[in-house]
């Protein structure tokens, strides 16, 4: 653990073997606006801590990887003030820059698996592209090798989401509805595209992620599970808001990093506003579920113990 530096709450609860829920940064730092990003790291948090767990948002401080982010480093990821958003594959450079990095999926679960965080909550994953089709998120790779439970309203919404589900597959990648039998779309609930699981429990999801690692082996369980219902959107409202969305990404010629918060920023134009009560939404749900299954997992262990 020592390439990772953890805030001493995450160091006391790790030591203890209580329930601890590594969360990513850039949310907070790139994925939505403020300060609508600050309410999405509290709701998180809180709904962390309500289940008995111990948030850890993950982050790179001035070249030092850690888990903790508060005070004047958290209300600069806030700010956007000079922090780049980090890959698993920017950490080393970050870290010998002395630079700060808000971590993305991929750089949060690489960082979990040195530092023993056994649970992640996100909003939803990356994967692959409509345009360019050799367009996939490193997210997905880094999920077939790191041994995680992460939870998530599935993969974002602008999307191939029927390519990223066959990818997961390839990649020996296992997903599971947490009651729910169809991929979820992130803003929406619906996408006909059927899961090979359904788990209905924390419990379930405990037992099935140690089985897992007793078998050895190497990649994570993805959870998935729908927005609340009371905010999902109709399907067909998401669709119209993300082919408009592409559609303006193509005129104005957005490419690369900057693509993926161009398009969820043009969906929230769309829709007027309601894609993102829809994302804070789902981020608070996805952290609960993800303490409860933190705590169901350190029950099992403090039981073998």
């Amino acid at each position: 653990m020592g390439a990772v530096h953890l805030l001493s709450p995450v160091a006391e609860a790790l030591r203890d073997g209580r329930p601890v829920v590594a969360l990513e940064s850039s949310v907070l730092a790139q994925g939505l606006p403020e300060p609508a990003n600050a309410r999405a790291g509290e709701r998180m948090v809180r709904a962390v801590e309500r289940t008995g767990a111990v948030p850890a948002i993950a982050a790179v401080v001035h070249g030092r990887a850690q888990f903790g982010l508060e005070g004047d480093d958290l209300a600069r990821f806030l700010a956007r003030t000079g922090v780049h958003k980090a890959g698993a594959r920017d950490l080393g450079v970050l870290a010998a820059r002395g630079a700060d990095g808000a971590t993305t999926v991929s750089a949060t679960l690489a960082l979990a698996a040195i530092a023993g965080i056994d649970v992640f909550a996100t909003g939803g994953i990356g994967g692959v592209h409509h345009e360019p089709d050799y367009d996939e998120s490193a997210d997905l790779v880094e999920l077939s090798r790191t041994s995680c439970v992460v939870v998530c309203a599935g993969a974002k919404s602008i999307l191939d989401l029927a390519a990223t589900l066959e990818r997961l597959d390839t990649l020996g990648v296992a997903v599971v509805g947490y009651r729910c039998d169809e991929l979820p779309g992130f803003f929406t609930a619906h996408t006909d595209l059927p899961l090979p699981w359904r788990l209905e429990t924390a419990d379930a999801i405990a037992d099935a992620f140690l089985a897992q690692r007793a078998l050895g082996r190497p990649g994570a369980l993805l959870v998935v599970q729908p927005p609340p219902a009371d905010v999902a959107l109709p399907r067909d409202v998401v669709d119209r808001a993300v082919r408009a969305a592409h559609t303006q990404a193509r005129i104005r010629g957005v490419r690369g990093a900057g693509v993926t918060p161009f398009l969820l920023s043009a969906i929230d134009k769309e829709t007027e506003g309601r894609s993102l009560n829809t994302n804070l939404a789902l981020l608070e749900a996805n952290a609960a579920l993800a303490g409860a299954i933190a705590g169901a997992l350190a029950a099992r262990r403090g039981a073998r113990a």
